[in-house]
Protein backbone atom coordinates (compact mmCIF):
# COMPACT_ATOMS: atom_id res chain seq x y z
CA UNK A 1 0.00 0.00 0.00
CA UNK A 2 1.41 3.39 -0.97
CA UNK A 3 0.86 6.54 1.04
CA UNK A 4 -0.83 9.26 -1.00
CA UNK A 5 0.93 12.62 -0.90
CA UNK A 6 -0.94 15.64 0.34
CA UNK A 7 -1.31 18.05 -2.57
CA UNK A 8 -2.92 21.45 -2.86
CA UNK A 9 -6.65 21.28 -3.57
CA UNK A 10 -7.52 22.05 -7.18
CA UNK A 11 -9.81 25.12 -6.99
CA UNK A 12 -9.24 28.67 -5.80
CA UNK A 13 -11.99 30.89 -4.48
CA UNK A 14 -13.50 33.52 -6.79
CA UNK A 15 -11.16 36.41 -7.66
CA UNK A 16 -13.91 38.86 -6.58
CA UNK A 17 -13.37 37.63 -3.02
CA UNK A 18 -10.12 39.61 -2.89
CA UNK A 19 -11.97 42.89 -3.39
CA UNK A 20 -14.67 41.91 -0.89
CA UNK A 21 -12.09 40.95 1.77
CA UNK A 22 -10.15 44.17 1.08
CA UNK A 23 -13.21 46.41 1.45
CA UNK A 24 -14.33 44.54 4.55
CA UNK A 25 -10.89 44.97 6.13
CA UNK A 26 -10.71 48.65 5.22
CA UNK A 27 -14.20 49.26 6.65
CA UNK A 28 -13.23 47.57 9.92
CA UNK A 29 -10.00 49.56 10.03
CA UNK A 30 -11.90 52.80 9.46
CA UNK A 31 -14.30 52.07 12.34
CA UNK A 32 -11.57 51.19 14.84
CA UNK A 33 -9.42 54.14 13.73
CA UNK A 34 -12.38 56.51 14.11
CA UNK A 35 -13.02 55.21 17.64
CA UNK A 36 -9.36 55.63 18.59
CA UNK A 37 -9.27 59.11 17.04
CA UNK A 38 -12.44 60.04 18.93
CA UNK A 39 -10.84 58.90 22.17
CA UNK A 40 -7.74 60.98 21.33
CA UNK A 41 -9.89 64.08 20.77
CA UNK A 42 -11.67 63.51 24.08
CA UNK A 43 -8.35 63.10 25.88
CA UNK A 44 -6.79 66.21 24.30
CA UNK A 45 -9.82 68.50 24.56
CA UNK A 46 -11.57 66.99 27.52
CA UNK A 47 -9.36 68.50 30.18
CA UNK A 48 -8.13 65.19 31.50
CA UNK A 49 -5.68 66.85 33.89
CA UNK A 50 -5.14 63.68 35.88
CA UNK A 51 -3.38 62.03 32.89
CA UNK A 52 0.38 62.52 32.52
CA UNK A 53 1.39 65.14 29.94
CA UNK A 54 2.87 62.72 27.36
CA UNK A 55 -0.35 60.66 27.33
CA UNK A 56 -2.37 63.73 26.40
CA UNK A 57 0.22 65.03 23.97
CA UNK A 58 0.56 61.73 22.06
CA UNK A 59 -3.03 60.53 22.37
CA UNK A 60 -3.35 60.38 18.58
CA UNK A 61 -0.55 57.80 18.18
CA UNK A 62 -2.72 54.68 18.71
CA UNK A 63 -5.14 55.84 16.00
CA UNK A 64 -2.32 56.59 13.55
CA UNK A 65 -0.53 53.30 14.22
CA UNK A 66 -3.71 51.28 13.91
CA UNK A 67 -4.64 53.06 10.67
CA UNK A 68 -1.29 52.14 9.12
CA UNK A 69 -1.44 48.55 10.42
CA UNK A 70 -5.06 48.11 9.29
CA UNK A 71 -4.41 49.53 5.83
CA UNK A 72 -1.41 47.26 5.25
CA UNK A 73 -3.27 44.24 6.61
CA UNK A 74 -6.36 45.04 4.52
CA UNK A 75 -4.30 45.32 1.35
CA UNK A 76 -1.90 42.39 1.87
CA UNK A 77 -3.94 39.71 3.66
CA UNK A 78 -6.73 39.29 1.06
CA UNK A 79 -4.24 38.80 -1.77
CA UNK A 80 -2.23 36.32 0.24
CA UNK A 81 -5.41 34.57 1.34
CA UNK A 82 -6.50 34.23 -2.29
CA UNK A 83 -3.19 32.60 -3.18
CA UNK A 84 -3.38 30.10 -0.31
CA UNK A 85 -7.06 29.24 0.23
CA UNK A 86 -8.11 26.35 -1.97
CA UNK A 87 -10.83 23.73 -2.07
CA UNK A 88 -11.80 20.56 -3.86
CA UNK A 89 -14.67 18.11 -3.64
CA UNK A 90 -14.45 14.54 -4.85
CA UNK A 91 -17.04 11.79 -4.59
CA UNK A 92 -15.66 10.83 -1.19
CA UNK A 93 -14.07 13.87 0.46
CA UNK A 94 -14.29 17.64 0.89
CA UNK A 95 -10.73 18.91 0.86
CA UNK A 96 -9.74 22.44 1.95
CA UNK A 97 -6.57 24.35 2.66
CA UNK A 98 -6.62 27.65 4.55
CA UNK A 99 -4.40 29.95 6.56
CA UNK A 100 -2.00 32.63 5.49
CA UNK A 101 0.63 32.19 8.18
CA UNK A 102 -0.19 28.79 9.65
CA UNK A 103 -1.67 26.37 7.12
CA UNK A 104 -4.62 24.10 7.87
CA UNK A 105 -5.34 21.17 5.55
CA UNK A 106 -8.70 19.57 6.15
CA UNK A 107 -10.24 16.46 4.64
CA UNK A 108 -13.88 15.81 5.51
CA UNK A 109 -15.30 12.43 4.44
CA UNK A 110 -18.57 12.97 2.59
CA UNK A 111 -20.07 9.97 4.42
CA UNK A 112 -19.69 11.90 7.74
CA UNK A 113 -21.41 15.09 6.60
CA UNK A 114 -24.51 15.93 8.62
CA UNK A 115 -25.42 19.35 7.22
CA UNK A 116 -24.39 21.52 4.30
CA UNK A 117 -25.16 25.23 4.66
CA UNK A 118 -25.07 27.74 1.82
CA UNK A 119 -24.97 31.29 3.19
CA UNK A 120 -24.65 34.79 1.76
CA UNK A 121 -24.10 37.88 3.84
CA UNK A 122 -25.06 41.29 2.46
CA UNK A 123 -21.51 42.04 1.34
CA UNK A 124 -21.21 38.63 -0.32
CA UNK A 125 -24.48 39.27 -2.18
CA UNK A 126 -23.11 42.58 -3.48
CA UNK A 127 -20.16 40.72 -4.99
CA UNK A 128 -22.09 37.64 -6.14
CA UNK A 129 -20.27 35.41 -3.66
CA UNK A 130 -21.33 32.86 -1.05
CA UNK A 131 -20.00 30.57 1.68
CA UNK A 132 -20.48 26.81 1.98
CA UNK A 133 -20.26 25.30 5.46
CA UNK A 134 -19.88 21.54 5.73
CA UNK A 135 -20.64 20.22 9.21
CA UNK A 136 -20.05 16.85 10.78
CA UNK A 137 -20.88 15.56 14.25
CA UNK A 138 -17.42 16.67 15.33
CA UNK A 139 -16.70 20.40 15.24
CA UNK A 140 -13.11 19.59 14.33
CA UNK A 141 -14.33 17.73 11.25
CA UNK A 142 -16.34 20.65 9.91
CA UNK A 143 -15.11 22.84 7.06
CA UNK A 144 -15.95 26.25 5.60
CA UNK A 145 -15.27 27.46 2.07
CA UNK A 146 -15.62 31.25 1.81
CA UNK A 147 -15.51 33.41 -1.30
CA UNK A 148 -17.14 31.05 -3.81
CA UNK A 149 -19.16 32.38 -6.72
CA UNK A 150 -22.83 32.16 -5.69
CA UNK A 151 -23.77 29.71 -8.47
CA UNK A 152 -20.79 27.46 -7.68
CA UNK A 153 -21.67 27.49 -3.96
CA UNK A 154 -25.30 26.63 -4.65
CA UNK A 155 -24.39 23.74 -6.99
CA UNK A 156 -21.71 22.51 -4.59
CA UNK A 157 -24.01 22.51 -1.56
CA UNK A 158 -26.73 20.66 -3.48
CA UNK A 159 -24.24 18.11 -4.83
CA UNK A 160 -22.73 17.52 -1.37
CA UNK A 161 -26.13 17.11 0.27
CA UNK A 162 -27.21 14.52 -2.31
CA UNK A 163 -23.88 12.65 -2.16
CA UNK A 164 -23.88 12.62 1.67
CA UNK A 165 -27.40 11.16 1.58
CA UNK A 166 -26.22 8.42 -0.77
CA UNK A 167 -23.26 7.53 1.45
CA UNK A 168 -25.07 7.83 4.78
CA UNK A 169 -23.77 5.32 7.29
CA UNK A 170 -24.25 4.83 10.99
CA UNK A 171 -21.51 7.18 12.17
CA UNK A 172 -22.55 7.12 15.81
Amino acid sequence: MTNPRLRPPEHRVAPRAVLMWTLSGLAGTAVVTALLAGAAVLIRLGGWAWLPGPVVEYAWWPAACYAVYGAVRSLVAPRWRYRVHRWEVTDDVVYTRAGWISRAWQLVPVSRIQTVDHTQGWLERMFGLATVEVRTASHAGSSTIEGLRADVARELSERLAVRAGELRDDAT
